[in-house]
């Protein structure tokens, strides 16, 4: 059986915000596509498809083809198992987004590549800067036509007031889209829109192999190379700890909606990304690695289950390990409760689980 501490450093908890309509559920759909957790991803807004999104499964949001609560999907890639919590961008509903950024390492920012940083977007930037969370930025729908990537960092970096860093780089954008050259492993992915499955890689040595030519044309590959002259020369290198004190973005560019560029941003955020951190309670701060558990409940969600009155509180472990069936001490009361049915999420499909891991969610 794995140790605690193996346990904790394979888990990565966090957010994806934007504010609404910039892609956010259908990134969340594509990265659980790629952790086999569902199998063909819902087009929210095709009625032609009668499949919702696997994150949306409130009335309400299949009405409004909007995320309402927040809701927690668990899955496995590859060695690291991944919680995501999908938060509502709509400012309705901001302050379960609020709360949901209480309980995660790490965040995911959605930018439309058209509408660029809105306001939700800056709002919920504040709130991650308050509290020094790490940031990684999609810029999203590069099939479609778009502002200067250039002009998307300048703007990144004068709203949300974070230094940015490039780590893939679009090959035009809108009709004329080929694909992205991924900086961050020296590879290039040229595009075919296909909502389905992922696009094809082609293997380069670096900027200057004359595959790049032949892949996208000599003029783009040209263009390809002077801006990333460009961006070698404005840019600072990527360092990983910047980013993990929140004070350097990591950005990538793709469509979440045709599968594009979604990968590459989920093979640099499982290595990069924080594993479980310290919380900081009121009266000391708490160690994922300490053997007591401990957790706190960051939201409470009534009516899961429209056969039940029932409500179900979201816990986020912060240390060592929860087990079904033993005695835990309810601060605020100063009882003894016991869960005899404690459930793990994809979603709204819940299961019973024997055992959960600091970053984990459990619902009791």
């Amino acid at each position: 059986m794995a140790t605690l501490n193996e346990e904790i450093s394979k888990r990565r908890t966090f957010a994806i915000i934007s504010h609404p309509d910039a892609g956010k559920t259908t990134l969340t759909e594509k990265l659980l596509l790629f952790g086999g957790a569902i199998h063909v991803a819902g087009a929210v807004k095709s009625n032609k498809i009668k499949k919702t999104a696997a994150s949306d499964w409130m009335e309400i949001e299949k009405q409004r083809g909007i995320s309402v609560a927040t809701s927690v999907m668990g899955f496995n890639y590859g060695d690291y198992k991944i919680n995501i919590l999908d938060t509502p961008g709509h400012q309705d509903f901001a302050e379960d987004t609020y709360r949901t950024l209480t309980a995660v390492d790490s965040v995911i920012i959605v930018v439309d590549v058209a509408k660029g940083v809105e306001t939700q977007t800056r709002k919920l930037m504040e709130v991650c800067r308050m509290r020094n969370t790490p940031v990684i930025i999609f810029v999203n729908k590069l099939d479609r036509e778009g502002r200067d990537p250039f002009d998307i960092l300048d703007e990144l970096e004068a709203e949300l007031k974070i230094s940015v860093r490039p780590l893939s780089w679009p090959i035009n954008i809108g009709a004329k889209f080929k694909g992205v050259y991924n900086i961050y492993e020296h590879s290039l992915d040229l595009f075919t829109p296909d909502k389905q499955k992922a696009t094809e890689r082609v293997e380069i040595d670096n900027v200057d192999d004359p595959r790049i030519d032949k892949a996208v044309g000599e003029d783009d590959a040209a263009k390809l190379r002077d801006d990333l002259d460009l961006i070698e020369g404005v840019y600072p290198e990527f360092e990983v700890d910047r980013y993990l004190e929140g004070k350097l973005a990591p950005v990538f560019f793709g469509s979440a909606l045709n599968t594009f560029g979604v990968k590459e941003l989920l093979d640099c955020f499982v290595k990069i990304a924080p594993s479980p951190r310290p919380v900081a309670a009121i009266e000391r701060t708490i160690e994922p690695q300490e053997d007591a558990f401990s957790g706190f409940v960051f939201k409470i969600h009534a009516n899961m289950d429209p056969n039940h009155r029932d409500r179900i509180a979201f816990l986020k472990i912060c240390s060592g390990t929860f087990e079904r069936n033993k005695n835990y001490l309810h601060v605020r009361s100063g009882k003894q409760l016991k869960f005899s049915s404690p459930t793990a999420f994809m979603a709204e499909k819940k299961s019973v689980i024997d055992f959960a891991y600091p970053g984990d969610i459990v619902g009791l």
